[in-house]
This record gives C-alpha cells, structure tokens and sequence, in this order.
C-alpha cells in the first residue's frame, strides 16, 4: 500500500526549503509538485531546479562575502 503525501503548506515551510519552492514557481512546476508531490516530477526537472538551488546559493554566498 502506497504511503499518503502531505499536502504542502507553503506557510509552514523551513527557510532553507522556501528556495527550493520560489525556482520550481519561476519553472512553473509549484502547482504540480503542490498538487502531486516531487514524486510527479521528472529527473529532468527535479535536475534543473537542483542546479538552480546550487547557483543561487553561490551568487548568495558571493554576495555576501563582498
């Protein structure tokens, strides 16, 4: 028997997971992961929002640096 997904809680979601959520919204992926799960993406998709976590996080870490 398949466990049962949380649905998500845009509100209640930890700081450090609110970037993950903000690129998949500029993918236009939010309201399937909302809906579904990260389950109902692709490894394609679930990559690209993978590297663009990474990418910002050096832009934020270069930022502030300076």
């Amino acid at each position: 028997m398949a466990k049962k997904e949380k649905k998500i809680d845009l509100a209640k979601i930890k700081p450090e997971e609110k970037i993950k959520y903000e690129i998949a919204g500029e993918l236009g992926l939010l309201d399937r992961v909302l809906e579904n799960g990260w389950k109902s993406l692709t490894a394609k998709e679930t990559g690209k929002i993978g590297g663009l976590i990474t990418k910002r996080k050096k832009e934020l870490n270069n930022i502030a640096k300076n």
